[in-house]
């Protein structure tokens, strides 16, 4: 009967799923879990449960019932006690509830967020969720101020406004679990290592006992229609034992992970980024020297309109705008084939792509009196509303730009781990005078290293060709990534990566 069941709720799935446009879907975050890995995470939880005369079920956010459906496959009819799953969305919601009465599902067709916590005799046992993944922004202040004060009150937990809703979903059910119960959850792996992923990490590791950890490789994205990085997050309603170890596990599946080790909680409360783990073989701090030692990291700068402030050379021309209103500005990195970029006598970079950032050091008053044609084009950013815009209102002048000088290194700030040299981050020489947009990261040498490059001409490519040595899991170790292999770098967490060959240099 089950695998009858499951198979109309597949067919169902992808009936509904089509009848919803995909912005729609991204916006509400609705991506259905896999039937194989809802399958495996019931199993998980049967062997974490252990024997349990009668498990009482939930599911939060239950769409059409992937883990209802798994649950009932992998656990006998005597286990099974209540059942409850909540859904939001009645698109889903309604026809789930028909495809599963006879079953003794209790489906309630109303908002998690909003429904009143059972009392102490009535919570569940068990708890497995794939959260609703929506982001920040499409949160409604009105409501994240709603969501931040039921969760204070659910589990004491402080939400970061910047926090996807599945955050509020998890620390919210604090209120819905029994005591010692077990909880599954299917989220994006980015709160390990986010800023506002810092109070999920605190209530894992103070209100409850985190049991294990499972990320996915990030080749390996979990769900077909939606680009993240995912893991499942195992915890049970216990305050944790002194001396507790938390498993973290990599790759492959839970049940037979890539890598497998035992972290201690206390490591936990003293490391921010938790996606060292399981790779990261020690515990121990990092006490050697980093990159943000030699060099002073730094976002390329922000344009606020990158198509309107970045004109190339013809374009230029064609307009008849004067060119000392330009300064050479470095293309994407997708158009830089080469990783040492060499300069014109006018210090322009010698690429094929040859991008100029408008940048006048005139006020209004000059330009209308001196450079017409230039008045024109600032005419017709205003008729487009770029002065408008969040980054150029915020600016003395809305044409001008932030302080970005030249940096003699710049490094790729996006990267996938499946290229082919396997180095999802370029370090690129940069010989030239051109700044660099925010899709770089941009390294000024501090005092004591600017003074040892402008004495020795020569260890400028030293040091560019030990950057370049640093191993790609270093570099990886620090940053963040996301689903499909996307690594990030971000200016803090690129001068965290060790720095010991280049240091070396400069004694």
């Amino acid at each position: 009967m089950i695998v009858k069941l499951e198979s109309e709720r597949l067919a169902l799935q992808g009936r509904l799923d089509v009848q919803k446009s995909a912005n729609e879907r991204n916006r509400m975050g609705q991506f259905a879990t896999p039937t194989v890995l809802a399958v495996e995470m019931l199993r998980c939880a049967k062997a974490l449960l252990g024997d349990r005369e009668c498990v009482h079920f939930m599911d939060p956010a239950i769409g059409t019932g992937s883990f209802y459906s798994a649950f009932l496959n992998v656990f006998p009819d005597s286990f099974i006690g209540s059942t409850v799953g909540y859904e939001v969305d009645p698109h889903y919601g309604r026809p789930a509830a028909r495809l599963w009465s006879s079953t003794g599902l209790d489906m309630r067709l109303e908002d998690f967020t909003q429904a009143k916590a059972p009392d102490p005799s009535s919570r569940f046992n068990l708890l497995i969720c794939n959260p609703p993944y929506v982001r920040h922004h499409h949160i409604a202040s009105g409501w994240k101020k709603q969501l931040q004060e039921r969760t204070l009150i659910a589990s004491g937990m402080e939400i970061n406004g910047l926090a996807g809703l599945y955050c509020y979903f998890l620390c919210l059910s604090h209120a819905w679990m029994s005591r010692g119960g077990l909880a599954g959850w299917l989220i994006p792996s980015e709160f390990m290592d986010v800023n506002y992923g810092r109070a999920v990490k605190r209530y894992l590791l103070d209100k409850v006992t985190l049991l294990h950890i499972h990320r996915f490789a990030p080749n390996d994205v979990q769900f077909n229609d939606a680009l993240v990085s995912s893991a499942v997050v195992w915890l049970r309603n216990d305050i944790p034992k002194a001396g507790h170890e938390v498993r973290f596990t990599y790759g492959g599946t839970m049940e037979r992970p890539v890598l497998d080790r035992l972290v201690p909680s206390d490591i936990l409360c003293e490391n921010s980024k938790w996606t060292h783990y399981p790779m990261k073989k020690n515990h121990g701090a990092n006490n050697g020297p980093v990159l943000g030692d030699i060099f002073r990291i730094k976002r390329g700068l922000v344009t606020g309109n990158n198509d309107y402030f970045i004109l190339s050379d013809r374009e230029i021309a064609q307009r008849e705008l004067p060119m000392e209103a330009f300064r050479p500005i470095l293309p994407s990195p997708r158009y830089v084939p080469v990783d040492e970029i060499q300069g014109d006598r006018k210090g322009n970079p010698m690429l094929e792509r040859r991008l100029f950032l408008l940048d006048p050091p005139w006020n209004e008053d000059e330009i209308m009196e001196r450079y017409p044609s230039l008045w024109v084009y600032l005419e017709e950013g205003r008729a487009q509303g770029i002065n408008d815009r969040y980054t150029c209102r915020h600016r003395k002048l809305w044409y001008t730009q932030e302080i970005r000088p030249p940096a003699p290194f710049v490094c790729t700030y996006l990267g996938r781990s499946d290229r082919k040299n396997g180095r999802p981050f370029r370090f690129i020489l940069n010989n030239s005078e051109a700044t660099a947009a925010n899709v770089y990261l941009m390294l000024y040498p501090k005092e004591s290293a600017r003074c040892a490059l402008q004495d020795n001409p020569v260890l400028k490519r030293q040091v560019w060709q030990m950057l370049n040595k640093i191993s790609p899991q270093a570099m990886l170790g620090e940053g963040r990534v996301y689903g499909g292999g996307l690594h990030k770098l971000e200016p803090r967490e690129l001068g965290n990566v060790s720095a010991r060959a280049v240091v070396g240099l400069f004694d």
